[in-house]
Formats: C-alpha cells, structure tokens, sequence
C-alpha cells in the first residue's frame, strides 16, 4: 500500500475543514493562497528530488528543476516568456521585455527581447510567433549549457554546518552586437539554476573585442514585466505593495543596517507606461522590474576588457508568511554560500601586550573555545607590514595553533581621516568630507589600495585565520581624478565596491574567515552584527539579557544564526556601572553562564569582550559546562530557527530550532524573565521538523514524554520556569 504523504493529507483536511467554516481563502499561511502540487514534497523539509535541468524543446530553451519554470523564446531573438513559481502554480510574468540593457556612450541598447505585444496584463503564447525582433538590439547568436561552478572556491577550516558546494546548471545566451557603432562588443547573458531551490541566479558579461574604447554608463542587467502585487485606481508607486512572489537580493549591498532589504542598491520598481489596461488611472502600477546600481559603473570599457555584473539572486516564495519566507531566504543562504554556515565559537580578547595572548589563547584551549580574536583596542596593527612585526604576529599564530585555537584580529577601514590627498572628496564640495562616516578613505586611493595590500600580505604571512573587518567600505563616491583606483566620481563607486570584494573573495578562499559589518555575504564574509544597539551594553545586565534575546528574536527572521555575531561586554563598554559587567566573573555567574547559554542556544556567537574568560576555578568550570552542552547539540542549534514569542519581560519567551534531517529534530529554548514562577502551556509548531504523527520530548536530559501532533502539526507543552530562569527541551 503506498504511504500516504502526511504534510500533504494535512494540507488537505486544513482545506476541508476551511470549506465547511466557509473560510477557504484563508488556508494555512505555510501553504500559500495559491494553487499546491500536493504530490511533492515541501522543499524546506526535503529538497533532494528537485534537480535542475536545462534543454531545449522546438524554438525555447527551458529551465526547469521542480520548483522553478523559467522559458526562453530564442527565435527570432531571446526573450523570457514564462516564469513559473511551480510549488503554487503562479505566474510571474505578465509581458516580454529585454533580456538586459546597455547605456553605451549615453545611448540606450537592449539586449534581445521581442516587439510587438499589445496587451501587457497578460502573454499569451499564440501571440509569440507574431513578435519581431529589434535590429538595434543586441542579437542571439548561440547558447551553452554546462554545470554551474562555484562563485568562490571556498576553503573550509572551522565547524560548518554545511560543507557542500551548491549544484545545478547554468545556460549562457551569447550576443553580438546589432548597432554598427557597437561592432565587436558581444554579451553574455547568464542563468544558474540550482538544485532543491526555487532560486534562479542572473548575470552578464560584456567583452570589448574590438579596437575602440566604449564608455558603459549604466547595465540594467534584469528587466521583467511582472505580474503587479496591488490593483489601485489611485495610488502612487511608493505607497502601492510591490510583488510578493519573488525576493531578490544582488551582491551589491551596503549601508550598515545590518539587514539586505536596507541595503540594497540595486532593486528598482518602476512603473510600465505600455501597460495601458492596468487598473491604476495614471498608469502608476510599480510592476517593471529593472535591477542596476544607481551610482555605477561608468566604466571605459577598453580593448580586450571585460565588464561583469552583479549577481541578481531571484528565489521564488510561495507564501506571505512571514516565518516561512524567512525560511525560504536562510535555506538559500545556506546552499548558496556555505561560508555563512561556519560557526567558530571565539572571544574577543582586549590586549596590551603579547604576553595577554597568549594566555588567552591558553585560556580558549582550557575551556573549549575554538578562536581567539583580538579586538578593537587590542595592540595588533596589520597595517605594520615591518619584519619584525610579522614575525611576532607569526609566533603567536603558531603557538595558538599548537593549541588548535585560531587566531584573528580586528581591523579598521573607514570611519577615519587618512589625509586630504586619500580621502574621499566630496562632490558637492570639492573637499574631504561628507562620506557615510564624515571623513573616510577613499578605497582607490593610494592609501586605500596599500590598505588592500597590507592586509593580504599579514594573512600571508603570518597564518592569521580571521579578519574583523570593521568600517568596509560603505559606499562613499570619490570626486577625486587623482585616486590610481578609480578615474573619477561615475566610476568611483563601482572600482571600490570591486576592490572590497576582491578582497574579501581572495581571503575567503584562502580559508581566512571574515566579519564584517555590512551585507558582503555573497562575495565571501561570513558574519555580520544581528543588529543592536551600542549604548545598551552599558545598561544593567537585567535590562542586557531581554535585550540581548530581543535582538536575537529580531535578528535571525532573514539571517541564520551563524551569519550573526552578538556582543557581551566583559568589562565597561561605552559607559556603565559594575551592574552593567561581567567582571569580577566569579561574583556574577548566574548572569555569565544565562548570557552565554542564551546565545549559544540560539546558534549565536558573542563577542565576549574582556581580559579573559574566567577569573577563577568555578567560573572556568562554569564556562567548560556551557561550552560542552553547546557541542553536545550544536548540530540543531545551529538549525533554522522557528519563532516562538519574543522576549517582553513580562511573560516567557522562546525559540526554537528545527532540522527535519538530524535525530533530534527540535530544540526549544524557553525563558522565564519575571522574579516568580511560571507554569505555562505553549503551542509548539512542529511542521518544519519533519515529524508527522508524534513526537518525544525530553526536558533538560529529564524523562521522555510522547506527544501526538494535531492537524496542525501541533502539540501543547505545558512546563514550569523557576524564576529568572531557562530551559531545553528536545524534540525528536
């Protein structure tokens, strides 16, 4: 008899029981209001039977892998035609446009595409056969098909929960150039498809064969005519929703927020003036989708040179729930850059002088601590390029792997003034001044590529294996004409991006792990801040504790757990009393050990910033336990995170982990804040453990307890919490 597939049959009685409440569209947020294929599997519980494939059937090219449908008419010049989401059955796509378009030499150029739509609410394909081709337009010549490659070849050293480079296929659509003036620029326009995601990964190459030089103003290197989110009458492109059905993300990322969506430079809504029969009066629907960066490239494409463009991630969602889009975005993460997966637990250590070190690296060895990082303020200057200076740094690097601890530093970029003749020169002004951080060096300054250089030649040479990159560059365009990195402000964004990621991409694969307080994650960093507030780690530990799991709670909806760093201050940071620190660390254990075991149960690492780790005997026993129970379950703490209710200080709070794959399929952390006890019953969502019928629980190593899951996926946990306390519970 054939097994019935249970997420699917709950899928179906929902439905049922929705129909008789006569509450049909609201079926369960997890399955989306659209039509499912109830005869797969959910993706974000197995993905194995989604493979890309890539082929060509009469006059299209088709990409397709389960969960994506992406076709390409390529006669008589190539144009997207069809972009399914094939999990709900949605349509993306309401009208062709150019596959990318070039501004070269202040003119407009469009690569492929097809003429001759007349209705753009919907495509029909009986209207293909009738579009024409642009003779202006860049022309399809051929097309290639061959496995993706790695972007970085990524040397792993330190725990990672993922190992695996992604796979799939990519197609490449060459393009010669149709304009005249444009003889021997040819494009690439190129496609990856990857294996168990609904993602699809967009770039192009442009490559100057010929004798002449060719100024690239601008490269729109996605154009899609999607189906619009909103129907308004009225309503402008900055109030109305835009479609919900795709998340997009380029490599192409900055500003410090700590979250993509705020840092993004590249996505642009725009409004499509040959759409005539959408609702909106003043045709002001944002349903065009143009992806560029808006200060860049400005590029003097020379003879023999060749332009790359950012990567346009496009990862289908099939729902508006929040938790599963999140999800869907951290899966993502995981496969695409398993960099980010890396998790070494490490210290901060503030030093003074190498003697510090070294004990410190004795005191990471004692206690299980895999990395030791030298922190701001500490006396490591990578900038010393001296003989004498790597090798002191080579000796402590070799003794902190004799202890099999790693060994990085901290590093400042921007946010100081180097000199007015390397700092970035205002445009408005003509002067230094006015960056993101008021004065900053401009990264194609002389200055700025010795910066580069110095740090690749410490990595080099010394063994150091992290790099705490504070102040990346964040942006700042250049008025200089003097910088040898850039040759004035239209380029001076796009050269300085380039050199960052150039920098971090070249120590990532040399197995140098990287944080960073930006979005550089798809070109090699692997850890940024979940995003706090300074200032509150000079609050009293109490106030730390809620905030710390607020902050956790907030930071990991679109972020993993090892993507993010948090911070615990050892001693006085920016202020505060003796309530506001951990030291003396033996007069404070029970707020130590909660500190440590609240971010370490959320897969978090913390900058624990001080002299030291322990101060006594107790404390260093207190610190081996954590860190032991930590390994013990690292696997499904540093699984994706389920969120359960945020930390208010007025009642429990919690999260939990799940990984469907792994034996212990969940783990709840649960945390009463109030200074009474508590006995509560929590619903637990279970869906996302993979389990179907029942599930056993197991509180703090203590008696198993079987539960039988609901229609739901649901069990009810009722569980007493002492005091301003904490507990796990396992799930298998």
């Amino acid at each position: 008899m054939k097994r019935l597939n249970i997420p699917n049959l709950r899928y179906a009685l929902a439905c049922i029981s929705l129909i008789l409440a006569g509450q049909l569209s609201n079926v369960n947020a997890q399955n989306n209001q659209s039509v499912k294929d109830t005869s797969k599997p959910d993706w974000l519980l197995n993905s194995a039977s989604y493979k890309a494939a890539i082929y060509k059937s009469d006059k299209d090219v088709i990409l397709e892998n389960g969960l994506t449908k992406r076709v390409f008419r390529i006669t008589p010049n190539v144009a997207c035609v069809d972009y399914v989401n094939l999990i709900n059955g949605r349509q993306l796509l309401r009208s062709v446009k150019a596959e990318a378009r070039l501004t070269i030499n202040g003119k407009d150029y469009e690569v492929g595409g097809l003429k001759g739509q007349k209705e753009n609410a919907y495509l029909l394909p009986e209207w293909l056969d009738r579009f024409t081709a642009d003779k202006n337009a860049f022309q399809f010549v051929s097309f290639d098909i061959k496995p993706i490659s790695p972007y970085i070849k990524w040397k792993s050293k330190f725990w990672a929960s993922n190992n695996q480079q992604p796979t799939g296929k990519m197609v490449s659509f060459l393009y010669k150039a149709g304009a005249d003036e444009l003889k021997g620029l040819t494009v690439n326009v190129n496609y990856e498809l990857y294996d168990g995601l609904p993602l699809i990964v967009k770039s192009l190459t442009v490559q100057n064969q010929s004798d002449k030089v060719f100024k690239i103003d601008r490269v729109v290197s996605e154009v899609l005519g999607m189906v619009e989110e909103q129907s308004a009458v009225v309503g402008s492109p900055e109030k109305m929703a835009k479609p919900q059905g795709i998340y997009l993300e380029t490599n192409y990322a900055f500003n410090n927020a700590m979250r993509y969506d705020l840092s993004d430079q590249t996505t642009h809504w725009k409004v499509d003036s040959t759409y005539t029969s959408q609702v909106n009066y003043d045709y002001q629907t944002p349903c065009l989708l143009e992806v560029y960066p808006d200060k860049a490239p400005g590029i003097e494409l020379e003879k023999g040179g060749v332009f790359k463009s950012v990567r346009t991630l496009e990862l289908l969602m099939d729902s508006y729930d929040r938790e599963r889009r999140g999800l869907a975005i951290r899966k993502m993460y995981n496969a695409i850059a398993p960099w980010t997966t890396a998790n070494p637990i490490f210290m901060h250590l503030v030093s003074k002088n190498d003697e510090q070190v070294r004990t410190a690296i004795d005191q990471c060895a004692a206690t299980g601590y895999e990395a030791l990082i030298l922190s701001f303020g500490s006396h490591c200057n990578m900038e010393d390029t001296s003989a004498a200076n790597i090798k002191k740094w080579k000796e402590l690097a070799d003794y902190a792997h004799s202890k099999k601890v790693f060994i990085g530093s901290y590093s400042l970029f921007s946010s100081r003034k180097i000199s007015d003749e390397d700092d970035v020169i205002s445009p408005k002004t003509g002067k230094p001044g006015g960056a993101f951080f008021g004065n900053a060096p401009c990264f194609g300054s002389k200055w700025g590529l010795s910066y580069r250089d110095k740090i690749k030649n410490f990595y080099a040479h010394t063994g150091f294996d992290i790099w705490e990159n504070d102040g990346p560059y964040p942006g700042d365009v250049c008025a200089s004409t003097a910088h040898p990195g850039h040759k004035g402000l239209e380029d001076s964004q796009w050269r300085q991006m380039e050199i960052q990621k150039d920098l971090y991409r070249s120590l990532n694969e040399k197995g140098v792990y990287i944080n960073a307080p930006d979005w550089y994650f798809l070109d090699g960093t692997h850890k940024i801040a979940i995003g706090y507030r300074e200032v509150n780690f000079s609050l009293p530990r109490a106030n730390q504790m809620i905030l710390n799991r607020q902050n956790i709670f907030d930071g990991t909806w679109e972020k993993t757990s090892s993507m993010s760093w948090g911070f615990v201050p050892l001693t006085v940071y920016q202020g505060g009393g003796a309530e506001a620190v951990l030291e003396p660390l033996n007069d404070h254990l029970k707020d130590y050990e909660q500190l440590m075991m609240q971010y370490y149960g959320a897969g978090v690492q913390a900058c624990y910033r001080g002299p030291r780790l322990y101060d006594t005997d107790a404390t260093k026993q207190t610190v081996i336990k954590v860190i032991d129970w930590y390994k013990k379950y690292r696997d499904i703490l540093n699984s994706e995170i389920i969120h359960l209710r945020r930390a208010d200080g007025r009642d429990w709070d919690g999260i939990l982990h799940v990984n469907p794959s792994l034996k212990t399929k969940g783990f709840m952390m649960l945390y009463n804040p109030s200074k009474k006890e508590i006995t509560r019953t929590i619903k637990v969502p279970l869906y996302y453990t993979g389990l179907t019928g029942t599930a056993t629980l197991k509180e703090k190593e203590g008696v198993a307890k079987k539960y039988t899951l609901n229609r739901d996926y649901e069990i009810s946990y009722t569980c007493t919490l002492k005091p301003e306390s904490y507990t796990w519970v396992q799930i298998e």
